[in-house]
């Protein structure tokens, strides 16, 4: 008995340690992740930031579409798990510059003027149709030389962008969720919240522009998510004059 106790006395103090040891590594590597969204977000703790969001065209004054609403829900999650804080505006009330605080702006640009801006000084290689006798390219989305068209319930395309001003490393980045409809922008912000650390890991804090495309939503909502392309160059390129007429259907 006497020579079992020093070694029951040490693997007590071996399993404490090694307790005490797994708790710290997983604190230690539950930080570094933080500090990584923290980082890619552009929003330490503490941190300001600018949900700007359409107004129904549909409803009352004030209202927002109920998938604009889901996708605010899903980023005032992100903005909270990095222990910042979030405001929400209207996308004609949003009159300030930015690289401040971060924003996340959700609309399309034909009601979306805050959108519109965005996408006019920072994406110059992308084109939405909003003509309303634009036949089967109404909605469509150019991107350079590439044309994608909206079909409906089937087939539908959104931008999912995180961009700064400039070269400043120290400007806080704008994200923009800008769908072919309300549906598709819901999708982009869940696509964010399922990939932001993968995200993080291969773009850093740089600019990066991606394509996605929804499949057949009437079915499956906002989850199923297709990457198309990554973007990045190309939509902050201006488009090439004249525009061949490539586009791209479902099968």
């Amino acid at each position: 008995m006497t020579d079992v106790l020093p070694l029951l006395v040490l693997g007590t103090v071996a399993a404490a340690g090694g307790t005490a040891l797994g708790w710290t590594v997983r604190t230690q590597l539950s930080r570094r992740r933080l500090r990584r969204k923290q980082a890619f977000f552009g929003l330490p703790e503490h941190a300001e930031s600018l949900l700007v969001v359409s107004r129904d065209p549909g409803g009352a004054d004030l209202s927002v579409n109920r998938f604009d609403m889901a996708a605010l829900l899903e980023l005032a999650a992100l903005v909270q798990e990095c222990g910042a804080h979030a405001q929400v505006v209207a996308h004609d009330t949003a009159l300030q510059g930015f690289g401040e605080r971060t924003e996340l702006c959700i609309g399309n640009p034909t009601v979306n003027r805050r959108m519109a801006a965005h996408m006019a000084s920072l994406l110059p290689g992308v084109r939405v149709n909003a003509d309303p006798d634009g036949g089967p390219d109404r909605g469509a989305f150019q991107v350079g030389s590439e044309r994608y068209r909206l079909e409906t319930g089937r087939t539908e395309y959104v931008l999912l962008a995180r961009l700064t001003a400039g070269q400043d490393r120290k400007a806080r980045p704008v994200f923009l969720f800008c769908g072919q409809r309300a549906i598709t922008n819901q999708a982009a912000t869940r696509y964010l919240a399922r990939h932001h650390e993968r995200l993080a890991r291969k773009h850093g804090t740089d600019s990066l522009v991606l394509l996605l495309k929804v499949v057949n939503s009437q079915a499956y909502g906002p989850d199923v998510v297709e990457l198309v392309a990554d973007v990045t160059r190309v939509a902050q390129e201006p488009v090439p004059t004249p525009a061949p007429r490539t586009s791209h259907r479902a099968a």
